[in-house]
Formats: C-alpha cells, structure tokens, sequence
C-alpha cells in the first residue's frame, strides 16, 4: 500500500521538463521514464537524463499513469492510443490534442487534461463555484496581448527571451492557442461561443469585462466560453456568475459587489505544477477533470494569415506564419480542417487570406490523428441533425 505510484512523462519540452522536476521529491509518487524523439546522447543536460527513453513500449510498461505535454498532435495521438489500449489513464497538458482528437480516446479510456493550464483550471474553478452555489454564466480566459499576424523576427526575440519555442510564442501572440483552449472548455464544460473566433472583449479588469460577457451568455440562453483582452491584469481565468438572489446582502459584505454578476478569480496558472493535483486527483478515483467530450460541438480551424499558394508546403500550423486557429461551430463547418491536423501538408489549391481551411484545399499525411478526426465527424454529421 505504500508503494509509489509511477509515472511516465511524454515530452521534453518546458513543461515536461519543469514537472519532472517537480516529481522528484513527491511522497507518493515516481518519475520511472521520459519518452522523446530526440538522440538521448545529446540530452546530457536534461535533469533526469537516466530516464530518458526513444521507447514508448519502454515509457507505457514502466508506468502507472503518463502525462502528455508535446504540443504535437499528431505524435501525441500515437503515443495515447499505445497508453489506451494498456488501460493506463492519461492526462494531458495539451489543449491541441484534446481537442483534435480527444474525443476519440475519451470513449476508449481514462483522459484528462490537467489542472494547470487554463482549461483545467477553469474546470476547477467551476467545480468550487458551483459547490457554493454560483450558477456560471461565463468561462473566461485573460489574455495580455494579440496580434493576429506576427513577424518572425519579432516572434524569435520574444522566443529567446521566454525560453519557449518559437512555434508556442506565435500561437500565444495570434490567438490560436487561447482559441483552442475555450474550444476545449466549451466542450467538456458544456457552454457555447458567442461567435466564431470568439468576442474577446477589451477590459480593463476581470469582472467589468466578465460581466460584458455575461450580458451576452444571457441573450444566447447559456453560458459561454471565451475571453478577454486585458493586459493590465495577472494571467489567469475567471467565472462570471449568478446567484441566488437571496444571497445578495452576503455576498456584497464579502466585497463580491452589487450582482446580479459576481466574478470568480483565478489570478495565477502555474502549469507543470499544478498537473501533481490532476495525477492525484485520477490516483484517488476523482475521475475525469475535464476532456473534450464524445460529442464536441466546437473545434479549431484553420485560416489563412495570408493568400496561400497551391502546392504551398505547411510543416506545422499551430505557431505558424501561414495559418492561425479560430473557434467553430463543428455542425456548419463539417469539411474545415483542424488546425492541430496540418503537419506535413501540402495545399492542393490556393486559399485566400482569411478564409477557412478545408479538406478540399489540403493533402495530409495518413495518420491515426486524421483517421480520429473523420470518426468524430461522422458521429457529428449524425448527432448534428438529431
């Protein structure tokens, strides 16, 4: 009974390599392997360099449980689909894959993405509020900046001086990345968007801003997913809510405001960190903290930053300069390519700039990821006219 619990890490990278460090001294738990890509022999440097393996039937019958942080989808869903079927549980700190293909996997096994990263932390701020009573109205992301179309040069100095890939920085800048994040919430969570690539409103704090927001998810009739623009708050997320009416003299006198909106913030998401609570959350049978749902009704297309060229070679679209990712209504865009799919493509026509990706527009390389893809949307061409 006092045996540690084993875990397997995929990736290398930022916060694959932060959370092995954070592994180290955990009482309960292990770090027994480190799958990459990379020639271990060059890696001398990486703090648990004895753990590295190329092996992923090494990783998967060394482990207990594997967390997944590699930004690659599809990569990512070669090495879950192994996990899966050797019923280990997954969890994830990868919005790209949930919600490209992790709809698949959440029929055939136990995946979740992690606390620490603003779905799964937005997933944990629900569960508080609604323990307490609060009725979400709106999921909200904090986002310090935006600009739809960097420049290289400008994403390589901002690269160097974050210690993150250039391909990370430039989906942070041009909102492919928080676009795929509220994808991922409004799936698992249950909302809707308000439109297609999201409001994003400018705000100049959290709850004027969520309260804007909110005004908008009771005109649709149901809470939404999206987010803000406010660069002069912490990153982070927020809940904007109701209550019960009867509350409200409480809830003023606990500085919450006048109402009937009340702002839940989380003013930090300590990522790598955070995942040890999502591991020992599965560990202790708490299930499930957030997935992208069998049945997801939002996705991330693709659209081009600029006019493509037929026989245009995209080698990866999330952090590209060709492509950015915007949030879709799956039902009216069954034919739009996920941005998380366009590894390796070649476009077959040109595409202008600011119009949606589609499959007729692009030849991709076979691969279980698109295969999951076309499965996901075969349920969904049913269930969308139910």
């Amino acid at each position: 009974m006092n045996e540690k619990i084993r875990i397997g890490v995929v990736g290398t990278g930022l916060i694959a390599k932060g959370l092995t460090l954070a592994l180290e001294n955990q009482p309960d738990l292990i770090l027994t392997g480190i799958l990459t890509r990379r020639d271990i022999a060059t890696m001398t440097s990486h703090p648990s360099s004895e753990l590295l393996t190329n092996s992923v039937d090494d990783l998967i019958d060394k482990a207990d449980l594997i967390v997944v942080s590699t930004g690659d989808v599809i990569y990512g869903t070669d090495v879950i689909d192994l996990a899966i079927k050797a019923n280990l549980p997954v969890v994830t700190m990868d919005a790209e894959l949930q919600v490209t293909t992790g709809s698949y996997f959440a029929r055939l096994g136990l995946i979740t993405e992690a606390e620490g990263d603003q779905p799964g932390c937005l997933a944990a701020l629900k569960e508080n509020a609604e323990q307490m009573g609060f009725k979400p109205l709106v999921y909200g992301n904090i986002k310090g900046f935006l600009n739809l179309n960097p420049a290289q040069e400008d994403m390589e100095y901002w690269s160097k001086r974050n210690g993150t890939s250039p391909g990370m920085t430039t989906s942070f800048t041009d909102g492919t990345k928080v676009q795929i994040e509220q994808v991922l919430v409004a799936n698992g969570l249950g909302a809707g968007i308000a439109r297609e690539g999201l409001l994003g409103y400018e705000s100049e704090d959290s709850h004027s801003g969520g309260v804007h927001l909110a005004e908008q998810a009771k005109e649709l009739g149901m809470p939404i997913s999206d987010y803000i623009l406010a660069p002069k708050v912490p990153p982070g997320v927020f809940i904007t809510a109701e209550h019960d009416g009867r509350q409200k003299d409480a809830l003023r006198y606990y500085k919450m405001g006048e109402g009937p909106y009340y702002t839940l913030l989380v003013n930090y998401h300590l990522c790598h960190l955070e995942i040890l609570k999502t591991i020992r959350r599965i560990i202790n049978g708490g299930g499930v903290l957030l997935n992208n749902n069998t049945e997801p009704a939002f996705s991330a297309a693709a659209v081009a930053k600029r006019d493509l060229n037929a026989g245009e070679f995209v080698e990866r679209g999330v952090g590209s300069f060709q492509v950015r990712g915007i949030a879709v209504e799956i039902a009216r865009n069954l034919n739009h390519v996920p941005i998380g799919l366009l590894s390796d493509a070649v476009l077959l026509r040109p595409v202008k700039e600011g119009q949606t990706l589609t499959f007729d527009d692009v030849k991709l390389p076979d691969s279980l990821a698109v295969r999951a893809w076309k499965e996901i949307i075969e349920r969904a061409s049913v269930y969308s006219t139910i």
